[in-house]
C-alpha cells in the first residue's frame, strides 16, 4: 500500500498519474469540457476539468474526484469493522453494492476481511441515512437501496432506476439521492447572481415567455427540456438551467495556456459569435468562454484541444494553430476553405495541408490520441528483407527465397490460372517476384505493400496479412477476397477486413474515367454509383466539383484484363460520346456506354459489362478449395472455358461469368455469382 501512494504522489508531479487500482494507463490531467460516461463512477454527465487516458482505443475519461480516489477508507459508515480498499478487479462486476445495492462496476471499494464491497461514490461519499430536514421536502427523508420497479422523482420528474431517499409520512414520494439537496428557489447562484432561481415546470415558463416547447434547453448544457420536466428558471432574463447544471455547474473560469494566454471567463449569456479556436459561428450559442482583453471567445467544448495529433487521412502528424494566416487554402478532409483568421491543424512537412479544427476530430479520422510531448517512433513497416541481388525473403513466404523477374511468355505463359498471391490478378506484364523452389508469385508492387497502414475508414491501423487457405468479405467493395488483405482487430469488437485493392486507394484519387480528382467521403444517406448503378451505404468516392460518385467496387476494376472473347487485351471504357447501340458480347443484352463502365476492345469493338467480364469470384485463387466452415461447405474455384457453359445449381442459368464456384461434394454443382452462393449456403457475406 505504501509503494503505490509513493508512485501516485511521484507520477501525480510529473503531470501523469498512475492509479492501476483506477485505471490500467496513465492519466493525464486536462481542461477539456466532455460530456460522457466517467470511466470511474460511471455516471454520465459533464466532465470538467478531469483526467483522461491517452493510449489508443482507450478513450477514459474521470471526473478529478474519480481519478483522485483514496486507495483506502477508513471507518466507512456502513463498514465501521475494517478498512475499505480500492480495486479494479472485474471478479465483483455485477454483484450489487452493499451500500446502494447497485450493481458494481470497476473500480470499487472492497474489504479483504469480509467481503464487503460498495461503489466509488458509496465508498467516497457514502449517502446518509436519513435526512432530517431536506431543502426539497417538509418531512424527513430515508435512504432506500435500489428498488426493482423505477419510480420518478418528485423534484425532477425523471424516473429513478437506483437508490433514491423516501418519505415515510407522504405515499409514493422518492428524490434522486442529489435532488434531495435541490431547493425551489436559488439566490447568487455563481452562474447567475443578479436575479433568484425558482423551480418551474416546462409549461409554466412557456405561458410566461411565449415560446415554443422546441425551443426550450439549458442554458448551459443545450439539453432539451421535455413535457413536464422540472428545471430553474429566471423570469427576468429567461434564463434556463436544468439540475443537473444547477447541481454540477460549469467552471467560472478556466485557465489554459495552450488554448489562451489569459484565464477565460465563462460568459452566461447566449449572444451570437464566431469562435476563435475552430471558426464555426452559430447563432444564440450556449455560454461560451471569453478573454475581454484580447476579444478572445471560444465554445466551451474547444477548450483545451489537443496541440499535435494523427489522422488517418494524412500520413505525418498536424499541429493546432491559432491564426493561420494563409489564403486560399483548401480543407483536406471536407474539401471546404479555411479562414486564415481562426484556428487550423497543418502539416509541417506538407505545407498546403490544412485540416479544419472540427474536421479533425472526426471520430472516424482520429484515434483521440494527443501527441504533444511524445516523440514520433520509426516503425519498420518493410514486407521483405534483402539477401542478395534481386533476392528477398517475404514475410508471405518466409521459407523459400523470391528472384526478381521481368515477365515474358518464356518465364510464365499468359495464363488466366498464374495469379499473384497478394492481389490475385493474372501475372502477366511488369517485373515480379518467384519463388525459386515453388509457384508462389507476386507482382513486384504487391510485394512492396506495407505491413502496416493507416488507411481512411477507421482511425486504428491496419495489418497486412496472408490468408492461404481462407477468404474474407471486403466491407468496403463487398466482393469476396483471398490472397493478401489489410485487416485492422481494434477494438476488440469491431473486426475490419478490406482487400488491398481498396486498401491501396489514395486521394486525390484519379480515375481515367472522370475529369476530375475523387475524394473519400462517409456516406450518410443511400447514394447510387454512377459506374454501376448500385446503392452504397458506407464509404464512396466523390466529385467536388460536379457531384459525382464512384463507388470503392468501380474504383478498383482493372483498367486492362484479358478475356477468352478476345485475342487482345480488353479495357476499362465509360466513352459517353459513343452512338448506336452497343451489345454485351457474353450475355447478349443491350449495354448502356453512357451511364456504365465497361470493357472494350477498340481493335474488334468486343465490349462485355463489367459483371460478365469479371464475375463476382475474379479475385479468388484459381484451382484452390475454399471451405466454409460454419457450414461445413468446400468450394473450388474454376474457369468456366469449356466449349459448354455449366448450368448453375442455384439459378439454373447458364454461367456467364470467366470463374466459377463448383461444389465439391456433388457433380456438376456450379455456383455463378455471390448471390447464389449466399441464398444456397443462407448467409449474407459482407
Amino acid at each position: 500500500m505504501d509503494t503505490k501512494r509513493k508512485i501516485y504522489k511521484f507520477q501525480k508531479k510529473n503531470r501523469e498519474i498512475y492509479r492501476p487500482t483506477i485505471h490500467k494507463h496513465g492519466l493525464l490531467p486536462t481542461v477539456k469540457i466532455v460530456y460522457g460516461e466517467c470511466a470511474g463512477c460511471h455516471v454520465t454527465d459533464h466532465i470538467y476539468g478531469g483526467y483522461f487516458c491517452n493510449e489508443p482505443n482507450c478513450d477514459g475519461w474521470f471526473h478529478k474526484e474519480c481519478a483522485e480516489a483514496p486507495p483506502e477508507i477508513n471507518h466507512h459508515p456502513s463498514h465501521l469493522e475494517h478498512p475499505l480498499l480500492l480495486t479494479n478487479d472485474s471478479q465483483w462486476r455485477d454483484r450489487p453494492c452493499d451500500c446502494c445495492g447497485d450493481n458494481l462496476l470497476s473500480p470499487c471499494y472492497t474489504c479483504p476481511t469480509c467481503e464487503f464491497k460498495v461503489d466509488l461514490v458509496c465508498g467516497m461519499k457514502p449517502p446518509r441515512p436519513a435526512i432530517e430536514h431536506p431543502m426539497c421536502h417538509e418531512h424527513s427523508l430515508v435512504f432506500l437501496k435500489k428498488g426493482e420497479l423505477e419510480v420518478p422523482c418528485e423534484a425532477c420528474k425523471e424516473s429513478i432506476g437506483g437508490p433514491s431517499y423516501s418519505c415515510l409520512e407522504c405515499h409514493n414520494v422518492y428524490f434522486h439521492l442529489d435532488c434531495v439537496h435541490l431547493s425551489k428557489e436559488i439566490n447568487d447562484h455563481p452562474c447567475h447572481s443578479s436575479h433568484p432561481f425558482k423551480v418551474v415546470a416546462l409549461e409554466s415558463s412557456l405561458l410566461a415567455d411565449n415560446q415554443d416547447a422546441e425551443k426550450k434547453s439549458c442554458h448551459f448544457c443545450e439539453k432539451l427540456l421535455l413535457e413536464k420536466m422540472m428545471y430553474y428558471h429566471c423570469s427576468v432574463c429567461n434564463f434556463t438551467v436544468c439540475f443537473g447544471c444547477t447541481k454540477k455547474p460549469p467552471p467560472l473560469v478556466v485557465e489554459d495556456t495552450k488554448t489562451h494566454e489569459h484565464p477565460l471567463t465563462l460568459l452566461s449569456s447566449k449572444i451570437t459569435f464566431t469562435c476563435n479556436i475552430c471558426g464555426i459561428k452559430r447563432a444564440e450559442d450556449i455560454a461560451p468562454y471569453i478573454c475581454l482583453a484580447c476579444n478572445f471567445i471560444a465554445h466551451r467544448l474547444c477548450i483545451g484541444i489537443p496541440r499535435v495529433i494523427n489522422i488517418n487521412r494524412h500520413d505525418h502528424r498536424i499541429s493546432f494553430t491559432h491564426h493561420l494566416g494563409r489564403l486560399g487554402t483548401k480543407c483536406g478532409v471536407c474539401r471546404r476553405n479555411v479562414s486564415q483568421y481562426y484556428g487550423a491543424y497543418f502539416c509541417s512537412v506538407c505545407p498546403e495541408y490544412i485540416v479544419h479544427t472540427l474536421c479533425a476530430f472526426d471520430f472516424n479520422l482520429w484515434n483521440c490520441v494527443e501527441l504533444e510531448g511524445i516523440p514520433e517512433k520509426s516503425e519498420d513497416i518493410r514486407p521483405f528483407k534483402v539477401v542478395g541481388h534481386n533476392l528477398i525473403r517475404h514475410f508471405s513466404h518466409g521459407e523459400h527465397t523470391l528472384t526478381l523477374l521481368l515477365n515474358h511468355t518464356n518465364v510464365i505463359p499468359n495464363d488466366e490460372a498464374v495469379q499473384c498471391e497478394a492481389c490475385v490478378r493474372p501475372v502477366r506484364y511488369g517485373p515480379f517476384y518467384r519463388c525459386t523452389e515453388c509457384c508462389f508469385i507476386l507482382h513486384e508492387k504487391c510485394a512492396n505493400l506495407a505491413t502496416k497502414k493507416r488507411l481512411f475508414f477507421i482511425p486504428f491501423p491496419y495489418m497486412l496479412v496472408y490468408s492461404s487457405a481462407g477468404i474474407v468479405g471486403c466491407v468496403l467493395c463487398r466482393m469476396l477476397c483471398a490472397g493478401f488483405i489489410y485487416a485492422s482487430h481494434l477494438p476488440p469488437t469491431v473486426h475490419h477486413f478490406i482487400d488491398v485493392h481498396c486498401g491501396s486507394l489514395s486521394e486525390p484519387f484519379v480515375h481515367n474515367c472522370h475529369l476530375h480528382p475523387l475524394y473519400f467521403y462517409k456516406i450518410e444517406e443511400d447514394r447510387y454509383c454512377n459506374a454501376c448503378k448500385s446503392v452504397q451505404d458506407k464509404y464512396m468516392l466523390k466529385c467536388d466539383s460536379c457531384n459525382y460518385y464512384l463507388c470503392l467496387y468501380c474504383a478498383t476494376l482493372p483498367e486492362e484484363i484479358w478475356h477468352m472473347s478476345d485475342e487482345h487485351p480488353l479495357t476499362l471504357s465509360c466513352d459517353r460520346n459513343g452512338s448506336g447501340e452497343i451489345w454485351c458480347d457474353v450475355c447478349e443484352a443491350e449495354l448502356d456506354p453512357i451511364k456504365l463502365f465497361f470493357f472494350t476492345c477498340s481493335d474488334c469493338e468486343v465490349t462485355l459489362h463489367v459483371q460478365c467480364a469479371l464475375g463476382d469470384f475474379s479475385r479468388l485463387m484459381i484451382g484452390k478449395s475454399y471451405i466454409f466452415s460454419f457450414k461445413g461447405r468446400s468450394f473450388k474455384v474454376v474457369l468456366n472455358n469449356n466449349n459448354t457453359r455449366p448450368f448453375c445449381s442455384h439459378c439454373h442459368s447458364r454461367c456467364k461469368v470467366p470463374v466459377i464456384l463448383k461444389d465439391n461434394n456433388k457433380d456438376n454443382g456450379y455456383i455463378c455469382s455471390l448471390s447464389c452462393l449466399s441464398s444456397c449456403l443462407g448467409i449474407k457475406f459482407v
